[in-house]
C-alpha cells in the first residue's frame, strides 16, 4: 500500500453539484483554521466556478429532506491537480457521489490516495465513490444507512452506525454516517495527519436565534468541537433540545444577499439556566436573528458580561447589531456586513472596510467579520485568542 510520503499539510476535497452543504463547507473552513491548505475540486469544472450544494436534514420523514443550499466556489481545477501535493482526500456526501462514482478520472484519483496509504475521509453517501473505486475490500466502514448494500457488495466490513453522528476508523480510512458527526470525523482525519491540539480544554457559548445564517453557526460550532472544546448553543425562550431554523444567505447577482431555508440547528443548553461565567468566549452568528435578539435585555446582559470580563467575543455579519445594542463598541475597530455600517458608526465604533469579504479583524478581545467567506480566519483568530495551538 505505498510508502510514507512527505507532508505538505494540504487536503483535497472532492465534490460535485448537490454535495451536502455542511459536509463540504465545515471541513473546508475548519481545516484552514487549523493551519492546513485546502483545495476543493469538481470534475469538468475549473477554479472559480461553482457547485450547487444541497441542505439535507431530518424533518420526520422516512428519509432526509432536501432543499437548495449555498453556492460553493471551487478553489482548484480538477484537470490540473498535482496528486503529490496533497496529504489527504475528503469525499463529502449528498447526491453528488452517485454521479461522481461513474467518472473514471475520479476513481483513478481515489485509487491513488488508497494505494499511497494517504488518509481518505468519506462521509454519508461519499462511500459510493469508494465502492466504485473498489478500495473497500475487508475495510471496516460506515455510511448513511441506505449505502449499506453497496458497501457490503463491494466487500466492505459494514459497521451499523449507532447514530447519524457515528464515525469509524480502519487504518487511514475514516468514514462517517452524516454531517452531525463532522466534529469527530474532522478530529480523526487531523489525527491521521499527525495533528496535536494544545490548550483545547475551552468552553464557548454560541448565541443563537431563529434564522441565523446556517454556515455562521455550524462552522464555528463544529470546528471548535473537533478541537475538543465544549460548545453550547442557546436561544432566548428555548431549551436544550429545541431547534432554531437557519437561513442560507448567499450572493447570487442581486443587489443584496438571497435567502433560502437552511438546516435546523439543535440547541444544547437552556437559555434561562446558562451560567455565562463558566465560558471562555462568546460567538454571535449573523443572519436575521440578531435584529430581534438585539431587543432582548437578557441577551444584552450576556454580551456585556463577556465584554466586562475581557473574554473573547467573536461576531460575524449582522451579529454586530447585538454588540451595538449592548453599547460595547465605542472606540472599537470592527467590521460587519456592509449594510450594518451606519449602526456601528452611530454606536461609536471605528469602521473597517471588509475588503476582501473573507477578511476578519481583531481589536483586543473582539473579533469581527463581514460574512461567512471569512469563517476560516474568524475561527483561527478565536482559537488563537484562547491559547489553542494546532501542530502537524
Amino acid at each position: 500500500m505505498g510508502s510514507p510520503h512527505q507532508l505538505h499539510n494540504s487536503v483535497l476535497i472532492l465534490i460535485g453539484d448537490y454535495v451536502e452543504d455542511y459536509e463540504v463547507m465545515v471541513p473546508f473552513h475548519a481545516f484552514q483554521a487549523y493551519g492546513l491548505k485546502v483545495d476543493v475540486v469538481c470534475p469538468g469544472k475549473k477554479s472559480g466556478e461553482k457547485c450547487i450544494t444541497a441542505v439535507h436534514d431530518f424533518r420526520g420523514h422516512q428519509t432526509y429532506f432536501e432543499s437548495r443550499g449555498h453556492n460553493f466556489i471551487l478553489t482548484a481545477t480538477f484537470d490540473e491537480l498535482d496528486f503529490d501535493s496533497y496529504d489527504a482526500l475528503v469525499i463529502p456526501g449528498g447526491r453528488s457521489p452517485e454521479y461522481l462514482s461513474l467518472n473514471e478520472s475520479v476513481l483513478s484519483l481515489v485509487k491513488k490516495f488508497a494505494y499511497s496509504n494517504k488518509p481518505i475521509g468519506a462521509l454519508c453517501h461519499g462511500q459510493l465513490i469508494l465502492v466504485a473505486a473498489d478500495v473497500l475490500k475487508e475495510k471496516k466502514c460506515t455510511a448513511y444507512p441506505a449505502v449499506k448494500p453497496a458497501v457490503v457488495a463491494a466487500g466492505g466490513h459494514w459497521i451499523d452506525p449507532d447514530s447519524i453522528a457515528a464515525c469509524i476508523v480502519d487504518g487511514n480510512l475514516v468514514t462517517g454516517a452524516g454531517w452531525p458527526g463532522l466534529p469527530e470525523f474532522m478530529r480523526l482525519l487531523t489525527k491521521a495527519l499527525g495533528a496535536t491540539f494544545l490548550c483545547a480544554d475551552k468552553r464557548v457559548l454560541v448565541l443563537c436565534g431563529d434564522f441565523m445564517e446556517d454556515y455562521e453557526v455550524m462552522v464555528p460550532f463544529q470546528a471548535l468541537q473537533a478541537l475538543g472544546y465544549t460548545v453550547d448553543g442557546i436561544c432566548p425562550g428555548k431549551k436544550a433540545g429545541d431547534i432554531c431554523p437557519t437561513a442560507v444567505h448567499d450572493f447570487e447577482g442581486a443587489e443584496t444577499y438571497s435567502e433560502k431555508p437552511g438546516h435546523n440547528f439543535t440547541l444544547t443548553a437552556t437559555f434561562d439556566e446558562v451560567n455565562v461565567d463558566v465560558y471562555d468566549a462568546l460567538v454571535i452568528p449573523g443572519g436575521r436573528a440578531p435584529e430581534y435578539l438585539a431587543l432582548d435585555e437578557k441577551v444584552l446582559e450576556i454580551v456585556k458580561k463577556f465584554a466586562e470580563s475581557k473574554k473573547p467575543i467573536a461576531s460575524i455579519c449582522h451579529g454586530q447589531q447585538i454588540l451595538a445594542a449592548a453599547g460595547i463598541l465605542k472606540g472599537k475597530k470592527c467590521t460587519a456586513y456592509p449594510a450594518v455600517k451606519p449602526q456601528l458608526i452611530i454606536s461609536g465604533a471605528q469602521w473597517l472596510e471588509p475588503e476582501p469579504i473573507s477578511k476578519s479583524f481583531i481589536d483586543g478581545n473582539l473579533i469581527t467579520a463581514a460574512a461567512w467567506p471569512a469563517l476560516s480566519e474568524f475561527v483561527s483568530q478565536l482559537i488563537t485568542l484562547l491559547g489553542t495551538k494546532v501542530t502537524f
